[in-house]
C-alpha cells in the first residue's frame, strides 16, 4: 500500500511539472484579443513587426472591448491571451476580475485617441444633430414630448418628429452589441451627453441616470450589429435610409463612399477629435499581462514596436489608418511606463 501511494503521489507531483510547464512551451506566437475598433492599428503594427523581426507575426481576434478583456482577465497561463484592445478604459469590475483570477500584474497603455461617427452613404439624407437630438431618436424611454417629468416610450418614428430640421425619413442606426467597447462610449458618452441636457433626469442618482440615458432602442429603430464595422460600411453604402454607429478611423478608411453627421455643429475630424472639441471623442487602450512576458517571446518587443514614434508618433505609420496621436508629452511618459512595464494599481480607473 505504501508503494502504490508513493506510486500515485509521484504521478501527480509529475503532472503538477507537466501543468505548469506544458504552457509555457504551448506557443511562440504573441495572443491578443479585444476592441474591433483597435484591431486595424494593432493589425499594422503586428504585420510589421512580423516582417521585421525574427518574431512570428501576432495573432489578433476582434473580440470586442468587454468580450477580450472577460478572456484577458480569466487567468494566467498561454491558454490565454497576452494583450487585449480596448476602445475605453476597463472598469473597476474588469479590473477586480482580473485580480481574483490571478492576472494580478497589468500594464495599460493609452495609443491616442479616435471619434464615434454618424454616417451614411454619400446618397442618404445629410445628417446634423444635437446630443439630445440623438438620444431621443436612440433612447429605449424618453421625456413626455408633452411636458413633464416623466418617461414614455420612445414615440418618434422619423426624424423629422424629433425636429423638421431633420430629414423625414425613418430613424434606422445600425450600431454595435453591448460586448463593444464603441457601444460603451457611446453610451456614456453620446446617449449620457444627450440626456443630461434634461436637468430632472441629470439630478438622479448615477444609477437611475445610467438607466435612463444608456438603455437603448428595442423597437427596430437601433439594429445591433456584430463587431465587424466594416459589415456596417458596406450596408450603408447598399441602402440610403440606414446611419451608422462606428469608430471614426472605419470612416477614414471609406471617406469616398460615406458622410458623416456634425454632433453639435462640430465635424468628425483629426484635429477636433484630437483636442476634443468634438463631442463624441474617446481615447482608446491595450492592457499588456506582465506574467506572460518573458514567457511568451515577442511581447516586450511588439509594446515598445506600437509605442515608438515611427508608429505613433505625429508622422507614425498609424497616422495613416486613423489613429490621432497622444500629445508628445502623453506619448512620453506612456512610452517610459511600458517600457518598466509599470503596474496598474486601479486607482487609475
Amino acid at each position: 500500500m505504501m508503494k502504490l501511494k508513493a506510486a500515485l503521489a509521484s504521478v501527480a507531483l509529475a503532472g503538477s511539472i507537466a501543468a505548469v510547464s506544458t504552457p509555457a512551451m504551448a506557443r511562440d506566437t504573441v495572443n491578443i484579443v479585444g476592441s474591433s475598433t483597435v484591431y486595424p492599428f494593432a493589425t499594422v503594427v503586428a504585420e510589421r513587426f512580423g516582417r521585421n523581426t525574427d518574431f512570428p507575426t501576432p495573432k489578433l481576434e476582434s473580440t470586442g472591448s468587454g468580450g477580450g478583456l472577460k478572456l484577458f482577465c480569466a487567468g494566467i497561463g498561454t491558454q490565454h491571451p497576452d494583450i487585449t484592445n480596448a476602445s475605453r478604459r476597463m472598469k473597476t469590475s474588469e479590473f477586480q476580475d482580473c485580480q481574483n483570477n490571478g492576472v494580478k500584474d497589468i500594464t495599460e497603455v493609452r495609443i491616442g485617441s479616435d471619434g464615434i461617427v454618424i454616417a451614411a452613404g454619400n446618397d442618404a439624407p445629410e445628417l446634423n444633430l444635437s446630443l439630445q437630438q440623438l438620444f431621443l431618436a436612440l433612447a429605449k424611454d424618453v421625456p413626455n414630448p408633452d411636458g413633464g417629468e416623466n418617461l414614455v416610450p420612445n414615440p418618434y418614428k422619423n426624424w423629422s418628429d424629433i425636429s423638421s430640421d431633420l430629414p423625414n425619413i425613418a430613424i434606422s442606426v445600425m450600431g454595435p452589441p453591448p460586448t463593444s467597447g464603441t457601444r460603451d462610449a457611446f453610451v456614456e458618452i453620446a446617449m449620457e451627453g444627450g440626456c443630461k441636457k434634461y436637468d430632472w433626469i441629470k439630478s438622479k442618482s448615477k444609477g437611475d441616470m445610467r438607466a435612463i440615458c444608456h438603455n437603448m432602442r428595442e423597437d427596430g429603430a437601433f439594429i445591433e450589429a456584430g463587431e465587424n464595422d466594416n459589415l456596417i460600411v458596406q450596408r450603408l453604402m447598399r441602402d440610403n435610409g440606414i446611419y451608422g454607429v462606428f469608430g471614426f478611423s472605419f470612416y477614414e478608411e471609406n471617406r469616398n463612399q460615406l458622410q458623416v453627421a456634425n454632433i453639435d455643429g462640430v465635424a468628425p475630424t483629426q484635429e477636433t477629435i484630437g483636442d476634443d472639441s468634438y463631442p463624441v471623442a474617446r481615447s482608446m487602450f491595450f492592457y499588456v499581462k506582465k506574467a506572460h512576458v518573458g514567457v511568451v517571446p515577442g511581447i516586450q518587443e511588439y509594446v515598445n514596436e506600437f509605442t515608438s514614434e515611427g508608429a505613433w508618433g505625429d508622422n507614425g505609420y498609424l497616422v495613416d489608418v486613423g489613429l490621432i496621436p497622444n500629445p508628445r508629452d502623453v506619448r512620453m511618459q506612456v512610452a517610459k511606463d511600458v517600457k518598466a512595464l509599470k503596474t496598474m494599481t486601479g486607482n487609475e480607473l
